[in-house]
């Protein structure tokens, strides 16, 4: 096998898929933060701020919607560990055009939560399209992205901040 081959973590000596030992690794507070956001019509997101969509409340449906994504990671993404979560919050902002999504979990464990907090973001987006889809059927999901993580390793990164 090649060197770079064998530097990657997850995959075995012969190449195949595997998942990573973490079982050496100290625990360590851990924290992840991502953002998404969805354009739509100024007409959809006055009915969503509002509470007059169609199918009821969209923000607090994709509230619930991405926490319980988040704490389901592990069922979804290929060789993420299970993780059990301290805290998962979501954040929602109105913008000209638009609605961001942020999400941010913490833990004390052995791996980070950033693959939680990007499910918990898309989630909560897809989750918005599904109750809005009635309202503006265009609507475009974009920028989804970590913001930060901290803790583990690699210790401290962050992403400049997005605008809304």
């Amino acid at each position: 096998m090649s060197k770079r081959l064998s530097e990657l973590t997850h995959l075995d000596e012969s190449g195949a898929a595997r998942m990573v030992n973490v079982g050496s690794k100290a625990e360590t507070d851990r924290s992840a933060t991502a953002y998404g956001r969805i354009r739509m019509s100024k007409e959809a997101i006055a009915a969503i701020h509002a509470g007059d969509a169609p199918k009821g409340d969209v923000l607090g449906t994709a509230r619930i919607a991405a926490i319980m994504a988040a704490k389901r990671t592990a069922e979804l993404i290929p060789l993420c560990h299970p993780l059990g979560l301290d805290a998962v919050e979501i954040e929602f902002d109105y913008g000209d055009g638009s609605i961001a999504v942020k999400a941010t979990a913490s833990l004390t464990g052995k791996t980070g939560v950033e693959m939680e907090v990007m499910v918990a973001v898309t989630t909560a987006l897809l989750t918005i399209y599904d109750m809005a889809k009635a309202l503006d059927k265009g609507m475009v999901i974009e920028e989804v992205r970590l913001l930060e993580k901290k803790g583990g390793k690699s210790d401290h990164w962050r992403a400049e901040e997005p605008s809304a």
